[in-house]
């Protein structure tokens, strides 16, 4: 016989433990995820990390939530990019202004490496706890970049690039040994801006003098005992004394759940699902290096942003009477010029159309990323995101030498004057030459004339800030190439605010589409569908980026300049 009692007992065992106050949790140590899957690869390398959305929007959410009483991280690693760091940044803030307790937990903010980046998204919480054995990294930021000229030349290689202007500095890459004026200029802009974020960050957050903290910056690193001596952190405490303070100050009786959990459980969920008629903002995200065709992305790389994906993307959003407003999150180093404007005429037909579209920048949207972005009606950015990039490169390695060392022939038949023009076999004829500047300055011309219509700005404003040159957002909002900062939720807010709709309508990732929806073919190129990503394999798998940074598939002219590792 079942025991009634005992069952009764479960039952309101399992209640109480619902209704109990409960604690989010966040590890932020492994990494997260920009944006929903949209491929099987995508859905599962994301099985186990944490979705950024889901961090933003569960912690606003549990702002207001009365069950939420508090919220602990384990800070460290360095796996998060900084303008990821800054949009959580922001997130915790807003659940801490709503007088809950936000508590950071590392075990080491850099075990003999650098920890900075880390400890300045630590410095958003009240408390920060550091494990006894532990040190803190601050060190400062360094951009450290990789120049192959001599190596190259040593294996008979010859670069012929050429880019507008000075500061597009990816060839230099291949044709340099060092710094060009300009591009340590740019370079050492980059570091200074980005510096002066973390100062500031970490002043505000420890409640320390700017100067103070530059001081602290100079004489990093620090041991745990260190540390606390200087204020940087509050605590050294291992793991279960943080959470049985805790439980000590709000009671045994307190859940613990995952931000990521608690934003996709049933009740959140409910909230979340669309219903008949509802008015929203469309949110679709334009990630990685931008092609021609279909988005896709490879079982050893992230993804690729296609121009017929991204753009079919839009015109779903463009005819369908529910959406009001249109989000675009781009994060993307750039790439093909032709792809860009593709996706660049449909952010003006939505426009056209009457539904304001507003960027939101990620990491990086620059080059071809700020191309596709620079026709909206308003451009979001983080603080440490970098953009423009506003220039173009082109060329080609010539390989003759090195062919020849390791014994290989070459030999062809060709029809046309300039047959072989894009022949890594030899190099460019005079005519040929003149025929590419011809092109990167017709390039150049057409891009730096839209940034002057979509920013409102003269053409000769608009060389002067393009030339190739990167900037992180906050001198990108001083220079009016971007409009303000924030995140997700201050372009979603914006995109509200310019469609009449109410502060509370849904932001959705758009197209939504199930899995066996991506599994068939579209009907056409203005199925919803169509804005699906695919699953494509590549001849150099995992070797992929070292073949780019060699010259042998080049994903456009419209790129980033460089390699960069930011320390």
């Amino acid at each position: 016989m079942v025991d009634a009692s005992k069952v009764v007992g479960q039952l309101l065992a399992a209640r109480q433990r619902h209704n109990a106050p409960l604690i989010l949790e966040l590890d932020l140590t492994e990494g997260i995820v920009e944006g929903p899957p949209t491929d099987p690869i995508a859905a599962i390398q994301a099985m186990r990390r944490t979705r950024l959305s889901d961090i933003v929007e569960g912690l606003r959410r549990a702002a207001r939530d009365p069950k939420v009483i508090a919220l602990v991280a384990k800070v460290g690693g360095g796996r998060i990019a900084l303008a990821q760091l800054q949009e959580i940044r922001d997130a915790v803030k807003h659940f801490g202004a709503a007088g809950k307790p936000t508590v950071a937990w590392a075990e080491s903010f850099g075990e003999l490496g650098g920890g900075t980046l880390p400890y300045y998204l630590a410095t958003a919480f009240g408390r920060i706890h550091l494990q006894p054995s532990g040190d803190v990294g601050l060190t400062g930021v360094a951009i450290e970049e990789r120049f192959l000229h001599d190596t190259l030349q040593k294996a008979g290689v010859d670069y012929q690039l050429t880019q507008r202007h000075e500061y597009k500095t990816a060839a230099n890459t291949f044709t340099q040994t060092g710094y060009t004026e300009p591009h340590r200029e740019a370079s050492g802009r980059l570091a200074e801006s980005i510096a002066e974020q973390v100062v500031v960050g970490v002043a505000e957050g420890r409640g320390l003098p700017e100067d103070g903290v530059r001081r602290l910056v100079d004489e990093g690193p620090y041991t745990a005992a260190e540390a606390l001596e200087h204020g940087l952190v509050d605590e050294l405490s291992y793991r279960d004394e943080v959470y049985g303070g805790l439980r000590k100050r709000f009671g045994d009786q307190v859940r613990l759940q995952y931000v990521g959990r608690y934003q996709r459980s049933a009740g959140n969920l409910a909230k979340r699902l669309p219903h008949p008629g509802e008015q929203v903002v469309a949110l679709i995200h334009a990630t990685g290096p931008i092609v021609l065709g279909r988005s896709h992305r490879t079982p050893f790389s992230g993804p690729v942003m296609g121009a017929d994906t991204v753009a079919a993307a839009l015109r779903a959003a463009r005819r369908d009477d529910r959406v009001k407003a249109i989000v675009l999150r781009v994060d993307s180093p750039g790439g093909s010029y032709t792809a860009s404007d593709t996706i660049w005429r449909e952010v003006g037909q939505a426009r056209a159309a009457g539904k304001p579209v507003v960027v939101s920048m990620g990491v990086v949207a620059a080059s071809g990323g700020y191309f596709v972005s620079m026709g909206a009606d308003a451009i979001v950015a983080q603080p440490g995101t970098l953009t423009g990039s506003i220039g173009v490169l082109g060329g080609k390695p010539v390989i003759t030498e090195l062919l020849g060392r390791i014994g290989v022939g070459t030999d062809s038949v060709q029809e046309g004057a300039n047959a072989r023009m894009f022949s890594t076999s030899l190099g460019f004829t005079e005519a040929e030459w003149a025929r590419l500047n011809g092109w990167m300055d017709r390039v150049y011309e057409d891009f730096t004339g839209k940034v002057a219509a979509g920013r409102g700005m003269t053409r000769e404003r608009a060389h002067e800030l393009a030339r190739g040159r990167v900037w992180t957002g906050a001198d990108a909002v001083a220079n009016g190439l971007v409009d303000e900062l924030g995140g997700v939720e201050r372009a979603a807010d914006e995109a509200r605010k310019r469609a009449g709709l109410p502060a509370d309508a849904p932001l959705r990732s758009y197209p939504k589409t199930g899995p066996l929806e991506r599994l068939r073919p579209p009907e056409s190129s203005e199925d919803r569908t169509a804005a699906a990503a695919t699953l494509r394999l590549r001849a150099w798998g995992p070797m992929a980026d070292l073949a780019t940074r060699l010259g042998l598939p080049a994903h456009g002219p419209l790129s980033l300049p460089g390699h960069w590792t930011i320390t």
